[in-house]
């Protein structure tokens, strides 16, 4: 079954301490259909964007790192699911609950698999 990155957006200045009981029981209550309907490969949050990492390899040097996300933008990923869908249709179905629940935008895209084995 193909696989769809259910994505949530926050803007650069939200603050998780603002999520009331009743957006952490919606999400927790549309955990728990994904899971009932077979759907939830995978779900999680990411700590905010003041502690993320980026690397970038210069034309010449080594690897450098710096604080802070990748691209400076308005939003950046907060939270995330992998599902699986019989096609984009129903992953869009999903993240119309996502956009509900989380009180937030969301994207989905298709989840392309590596063909590479994990390691046993």
């Amino acid at each position: 079954m193909p696989q769809y990155l259910v994505a949530i957006h926050h803007p650069e200045n939200y603050d998780p301490s603002l999520e009331g009981e009743a957006m952490m029981r919606d999400i927790h209550a549309l955990n728990e259909e994904m899971q009932a309907a077979g759907a939830r490969f995978f779900a999680g949050g990411l700590e905010s964007i003041d502690r993320a990492k980026s690397l970038r390899k210069p034309s010449e040097g080594d690897v450098v790192v710096t604080d802070g996300p990748y691209t400076e933008s308005k939003e950046h990923v907060g939270g995330f699911w992998i599902l699986d869908a019989a096609d984009m249709d129903e992953a869009v179905a999903w993240g119309r609950k996502a956009v509900v629940a989380c009180r937030a935008p969301v994207e989905v895209r298709a989840f392309i698999r590596s063909n590479v084995p994990p390691k046993k």
